[in-house]
């Protein structure tokens, strides 16, 4: 047996850059490597490239050399093993794991900070789901204070999280530490959630691919959250084929969650991946962003470089539609919460009730157990006070009433008309227009500066999160900066399976993807 402080050379002749999943499957069967190997290679890895970047804040060294170990065990024995058998994987820090505390980015909650520490008595379901898959959990990354941002992690009680794709400028957030160690080739795989850009964000910023799933699509439970009528865990990988199999382990219904009961017959009976192709554009009409989905042009290098994706479309074989929304009343929906320039806060009302039923969840030896024990214990950093990082929340229309008692559900009205009025005018939009997918450029403009105080420009973001739909992001190049630039591919609910092959195709075309490389 290796020592756990050696890398043999078998380790070190692994090359992480270009290491899939299906890589890994073939590598274990034909023995190029072992399980051990790959997590010894992997721990290396983030020897060396974690203190720059600072995307893994908990190590889980011992327990990931114990899978690995295990899977080859196994393997040597001839037994079945999981689809995710070997592979290296991170989960966001906000996602519950035994054995470590659930801090989300914030010193309150974490006891190496002066906090109190919340250890879950259980996993969260999408942990359960990795393990059950038989991969090999290499950590927990860093995110900002309660993932309170779509574009950094600068204020997380462990440092910022750098860009490893352009180190000057923001990782994108809340996931900022799952796309880093994507991106830094620490892992194969990431967990993400998002609430407000917290998955397109950071796989956009860092130049890879990730799946914003449509809400009920995959258990949220066991996560902490912002809002449980928003929030949705999805996976960041390097190729779309990858992240499609992390979906296929993710979806589904989890008695946990009982509005993952809506994914019951929308999920692909082969999965995700069963519908890849290469020629999965041809004869399909897309919808491209402009003025009647958010009145907020393109800048000029955006625009260049859109106009040179629209081109890769058509030769792929797709029919593009201008504009469709135009004349909708779609973009006349969206409306930022004061203070805030950008972001659209609707439906996070309910983040009292939504952290009371969290807190619930951690077990009777949990240091919190209801939101008034919460508030008590960061009452000197109250999120939701004049300098919290929530504060905007004030401004929603039912965030007053929700939070006179978190222990009962909120109605939210505002919220569910909203709701209802996009999924409405984008159903007639499709309708109408014989859509088969929307792809627009995913920001609106190059990341800025990491310090800069300026956050992500996006196009999606507000729209897709309070719809409920997906989104599946994928590189389309770069920016004169060296800045990524990347698509979006989005579709109605339960429209993933057509966005994921529209995005393989579009991936296996270009060779933008780090499949590529």
């Amino acid at each position: 047996m290796t020592d756990d402080t050696t890398v043999p050379a078998g380790a070190a002749s692994i090359d992480l850059a270009s290491l899939t999943v299906k890589g890994i499957q073939e590598g274990l069967r034909s023995g190029a490597f072992t399980a051990e190997e790959l997590t010894l290679a992997s721990l290396a890895q983030v020897e060396v490239t974690n203190p720059k970047y600072n995307a893994i804040i908990f190590h889980n060294k011992d327990a990931a050399l114990e899978t690995a170990r295990d899977v080859d065990r196994r393997i040597a024995e001839g037994e079945d093993l999981g689809p995710l058998a070997g592979v290296p994987v991170v989960v966001k820090d906000p996602m519950d794991m035994v054995g470590f505390p659930t801090t989300a980015g914030w010193r309150l909650l974490y006891s190496g900070t002066g906090g109190v520490d919340l250890m879950p008595a259980t996993d969260s379901p999408v942990v359960a789901r990795l393990r059950a898959a038989d991969a090999v959990i290499i950590g927990k990354t860093n995110v900002p204070v309660l993932s309170h941002t779509g574009s950094h992690a600068n204020d997380s009680w462990a440092g910022p999280t750098l860009n490893v794709a352009i180190e000057d400028r923001v990782p994108g957030g809340s996931s900022a530490g799952t796309a880093a160690a994507v991106a830094a080739k620490m892992c194969v795989l990431g967990l993400a959630e998002e609430t407000g850009g917290s998955i397109q964000n950071p796989a956009s910023a860092q130049g890879l691919v990730g799946i914003k799933p449509t809400i009920g699509l995959v258990p949220n439970a066991g996560v902490v959250p912002l809002s449980a009528n928003r929030d949705v865990v999805g996976p960041i990988a390097r190729t779309v084929t990858d992240a499609a199999i992390c979906l296929d382990i993710l979806a589904g219904y989890s008695s946990e969650d009982p509005k993952t009961l809506a994914s019951v017959g929308k999920i692909p009976a082969k999965g995700y991946t069963a519908a890849l192709s290469t020629d999965a554009l041809k004869g399909k009409r897309i919808g491209l962003y402009g003025a009647g989905w958010r009145n907020q042009p393109l800048c000029p290098e955006t625009t260049a470089l859109y106009e040179r994706a629209q081109e890769e479309l058509t030769a792929a074989g797709a029919i593009l539609v201008e504009d469709p929304f135009a004349g909708s009343g779609f973009a006349d929906l969206r409306q930022p919460t004061a203070p805030t320039p950008n972001f659209d806060g609707r439906g996070l009302e309910s983040i009292a009730y939504d952290l009371q039923c969290y807190l619930q969840r951690l077990g009777p030896d949990a240091a919190l157990k209801t939101f008034a024990e919460f508030a008590e214990a960061t009452s000197e950093e109250n999120p939701f006070g004049p300098k919290g990082v929530l504060y905007f929340l004030n401004s929603l229309p039912d965030f007053q009433a929700a939070m006179r008692d978190p222990t009962a559900p909120p109605a939210m009205p505002e919220f569910i008309a909203l709701k209802a009025a996009y999924l409405d005018i984008l159903e007639t939009v499709f309708r109408e227009n014989s859509l088969d997918s929307l792809v627009f450029p995913q920001m609106r403009q190059e990341l800025p500066g990491l310090h800069s105080g300026e956050t992500i420009q996006e196009t999606t973001v507000g729209e897709l999160n309070i719809a409920g739909l997906p989104g599946v992001t994928v590189p389309a190049g770069v920016y004169a900066s060296s800045a990524p630039f990347e698509l979006i591919f989005l579709g109605r609910l339960w429209d993933e399976a057509e966005l994921l092959a529209q995005a393989f195709a579009y991936e296996q075309a270009t060779g933008f993807g780090k499949a590529m490389k």
